[in-house]
C-alpha cells in the first residue's frame, strides 16, 4: 500500500471516529433533554405523554391532598390547571398559591406523575419560564374578557 492510501485510509477512520462519536453524545443529550411546558400548553396537547417534560405553575389552593407519602395537587397557570401526583417528600417550601416545578411524565389520562418537585426558594423568585408562562396567560385571558388574578400583583417592587 503507498503511503497516500495509507494517509487516506487513516483520515477515512478518523472522520468515522469524530461521527460517531458526535452520533453518541447527540443520542444521550436527546435522551437527557427535558422541555418546559405550562399547564395550558398540556391542555391544548402540545406536550408529549410518556416522555420526561417539566410543568411549571402555581399550586391551586385547597388542592393538596395527602395519602401517605404521595400528595395530589393542582398546578395551573391561571388560564388552565393540570392534576399532578407526587410520591416523596416534598420541599419545606411547598405551599398551596406558591410557585412550583415539577419534573416527571404526562400519563395517558392527562395526569402529570411527578418525580421530582422544586419549590421557590424565596417569595420573589419564580423560574423564569414559569413568569413567562404566567405572563402569557394573563394576557390571552384579559383579551377574552376574563378576569385572572396573579398571585404576583402584590409583591413590593
Amino acid at each position: 500500500m503507498k503511503p497516500r492510501h495509507k494517509r487516506m485510509a487513516l483520515i477515512a477512520a478518523g472522520l468515522a471516529a469524530v461521527g460517531l462519536a458526535a452520533t453518541l453524545v447527540l443520542n444521550a443529550f436527546r435522551s437527557n433533554l427535558v422541555f418546559f411546558f405550562t399547564p395550558s400548553q398540556i391542555a391544548n396537547h402540545e406536550a408529549p405523554t410518556g416522555r420526561g417534560l417539566r410543568i411549571g405553575g402555581l399550586v391551586v389552593a385547597g388542592s393538596v391532598k395527602r395519602e401517605g407519602v404521595t400528595v395530589h395537587f393542582t398546578v395551573t397557570d391561571t388560564a388552565q390547571s393540570i392534576p399532578v401526583v407526587f410520591t416523596g417528600i416534598l420541599p419545606d417550601l411547598f405551599k398551596e398559591g406558591k410557585g412550583v416545578v415539577a419534573q416527571g411524565e404526562l400519563d395517558a389520562k392527562g395526569v402529570f406523575q411527578a418525580s421530582e418537585v422544586l419549590a421557590k426558594h424565596d417569595e420573589n423568585y419564580m423560574p423564569p419560564e414559569a413568569a413567562e408562562a404566567l405572563k402569557r396567560a394573563q394576557a390571552s385571558g384579559e383579551s377574552t374578557g376574563k378576569s385572572l388574578v396573579m398571585a404576583t400583583e402584590n409583591k413590593p417592587k
